[in-house]
């Protein structure tokens, strides 16, 4: 066994589940997210990428590309929120968030965000958004 194959073969210990043997909704799901197409939003100037949501518990990772100037309407986030800016820049009244950067808000955090110059950011939400307007959440 060279160590490649080593280091993805551990020895398992006792009572633990053989990674070499998991059930098919046990294994790791890959996404490639290239080769998906940018769906527009309900908001001008945003397209999305989902790359995981799961409708029972709201839970959804989501790819967002933002235009110049593209306006997140007022929402509340019903629970944690994370960003990881890819390209660009996101900014609300707490600051801006420019690409490199992570940004939480915790649950019950209410603004309106926009991007001045366009941006590309992974969201990553436990509940989904609420918005003022009614518009429903990019995965419902």
């Amino acid at each position: 066994m060279n160590a490649a194959e080593a280091a993805l073969r551990p020895a398992v210990p006792e009572g633990w589940l053989d990674p070499q043997k998991l059930p098919a909704h046990l294994k790791s799901t890959l996404v490639d997210p290239a080769k998906m197409e940018w769906v527009p939003s309900k908001f001008p100037g945003i397209s999305s990428k989902v790359l995981f949501a799961d409708p029972a518990s709201g839970v959804s990772s989501i790819l967002f590309k933002m235009e110049p100037g593209a306006i997140v309407p007022l929402h509340e986030h019903a629970a944690l929120e994370q960003t990881w800016i890819i390209e660009g820049s996101l900014v609300d009244l707490d600051g801006a968030a420019s690409a490199g950067q992570f940004v939480w808000r915790p649950g019950g955090n209410v603004h309106q965000a926009y991007s001045p110059n366009g941006a590309v950011l992974l969201g990553m939400f436990m509940k989904p958004n609420i918005f003022a307007n009614g518009t429903e959440f990019y995965v419902e």
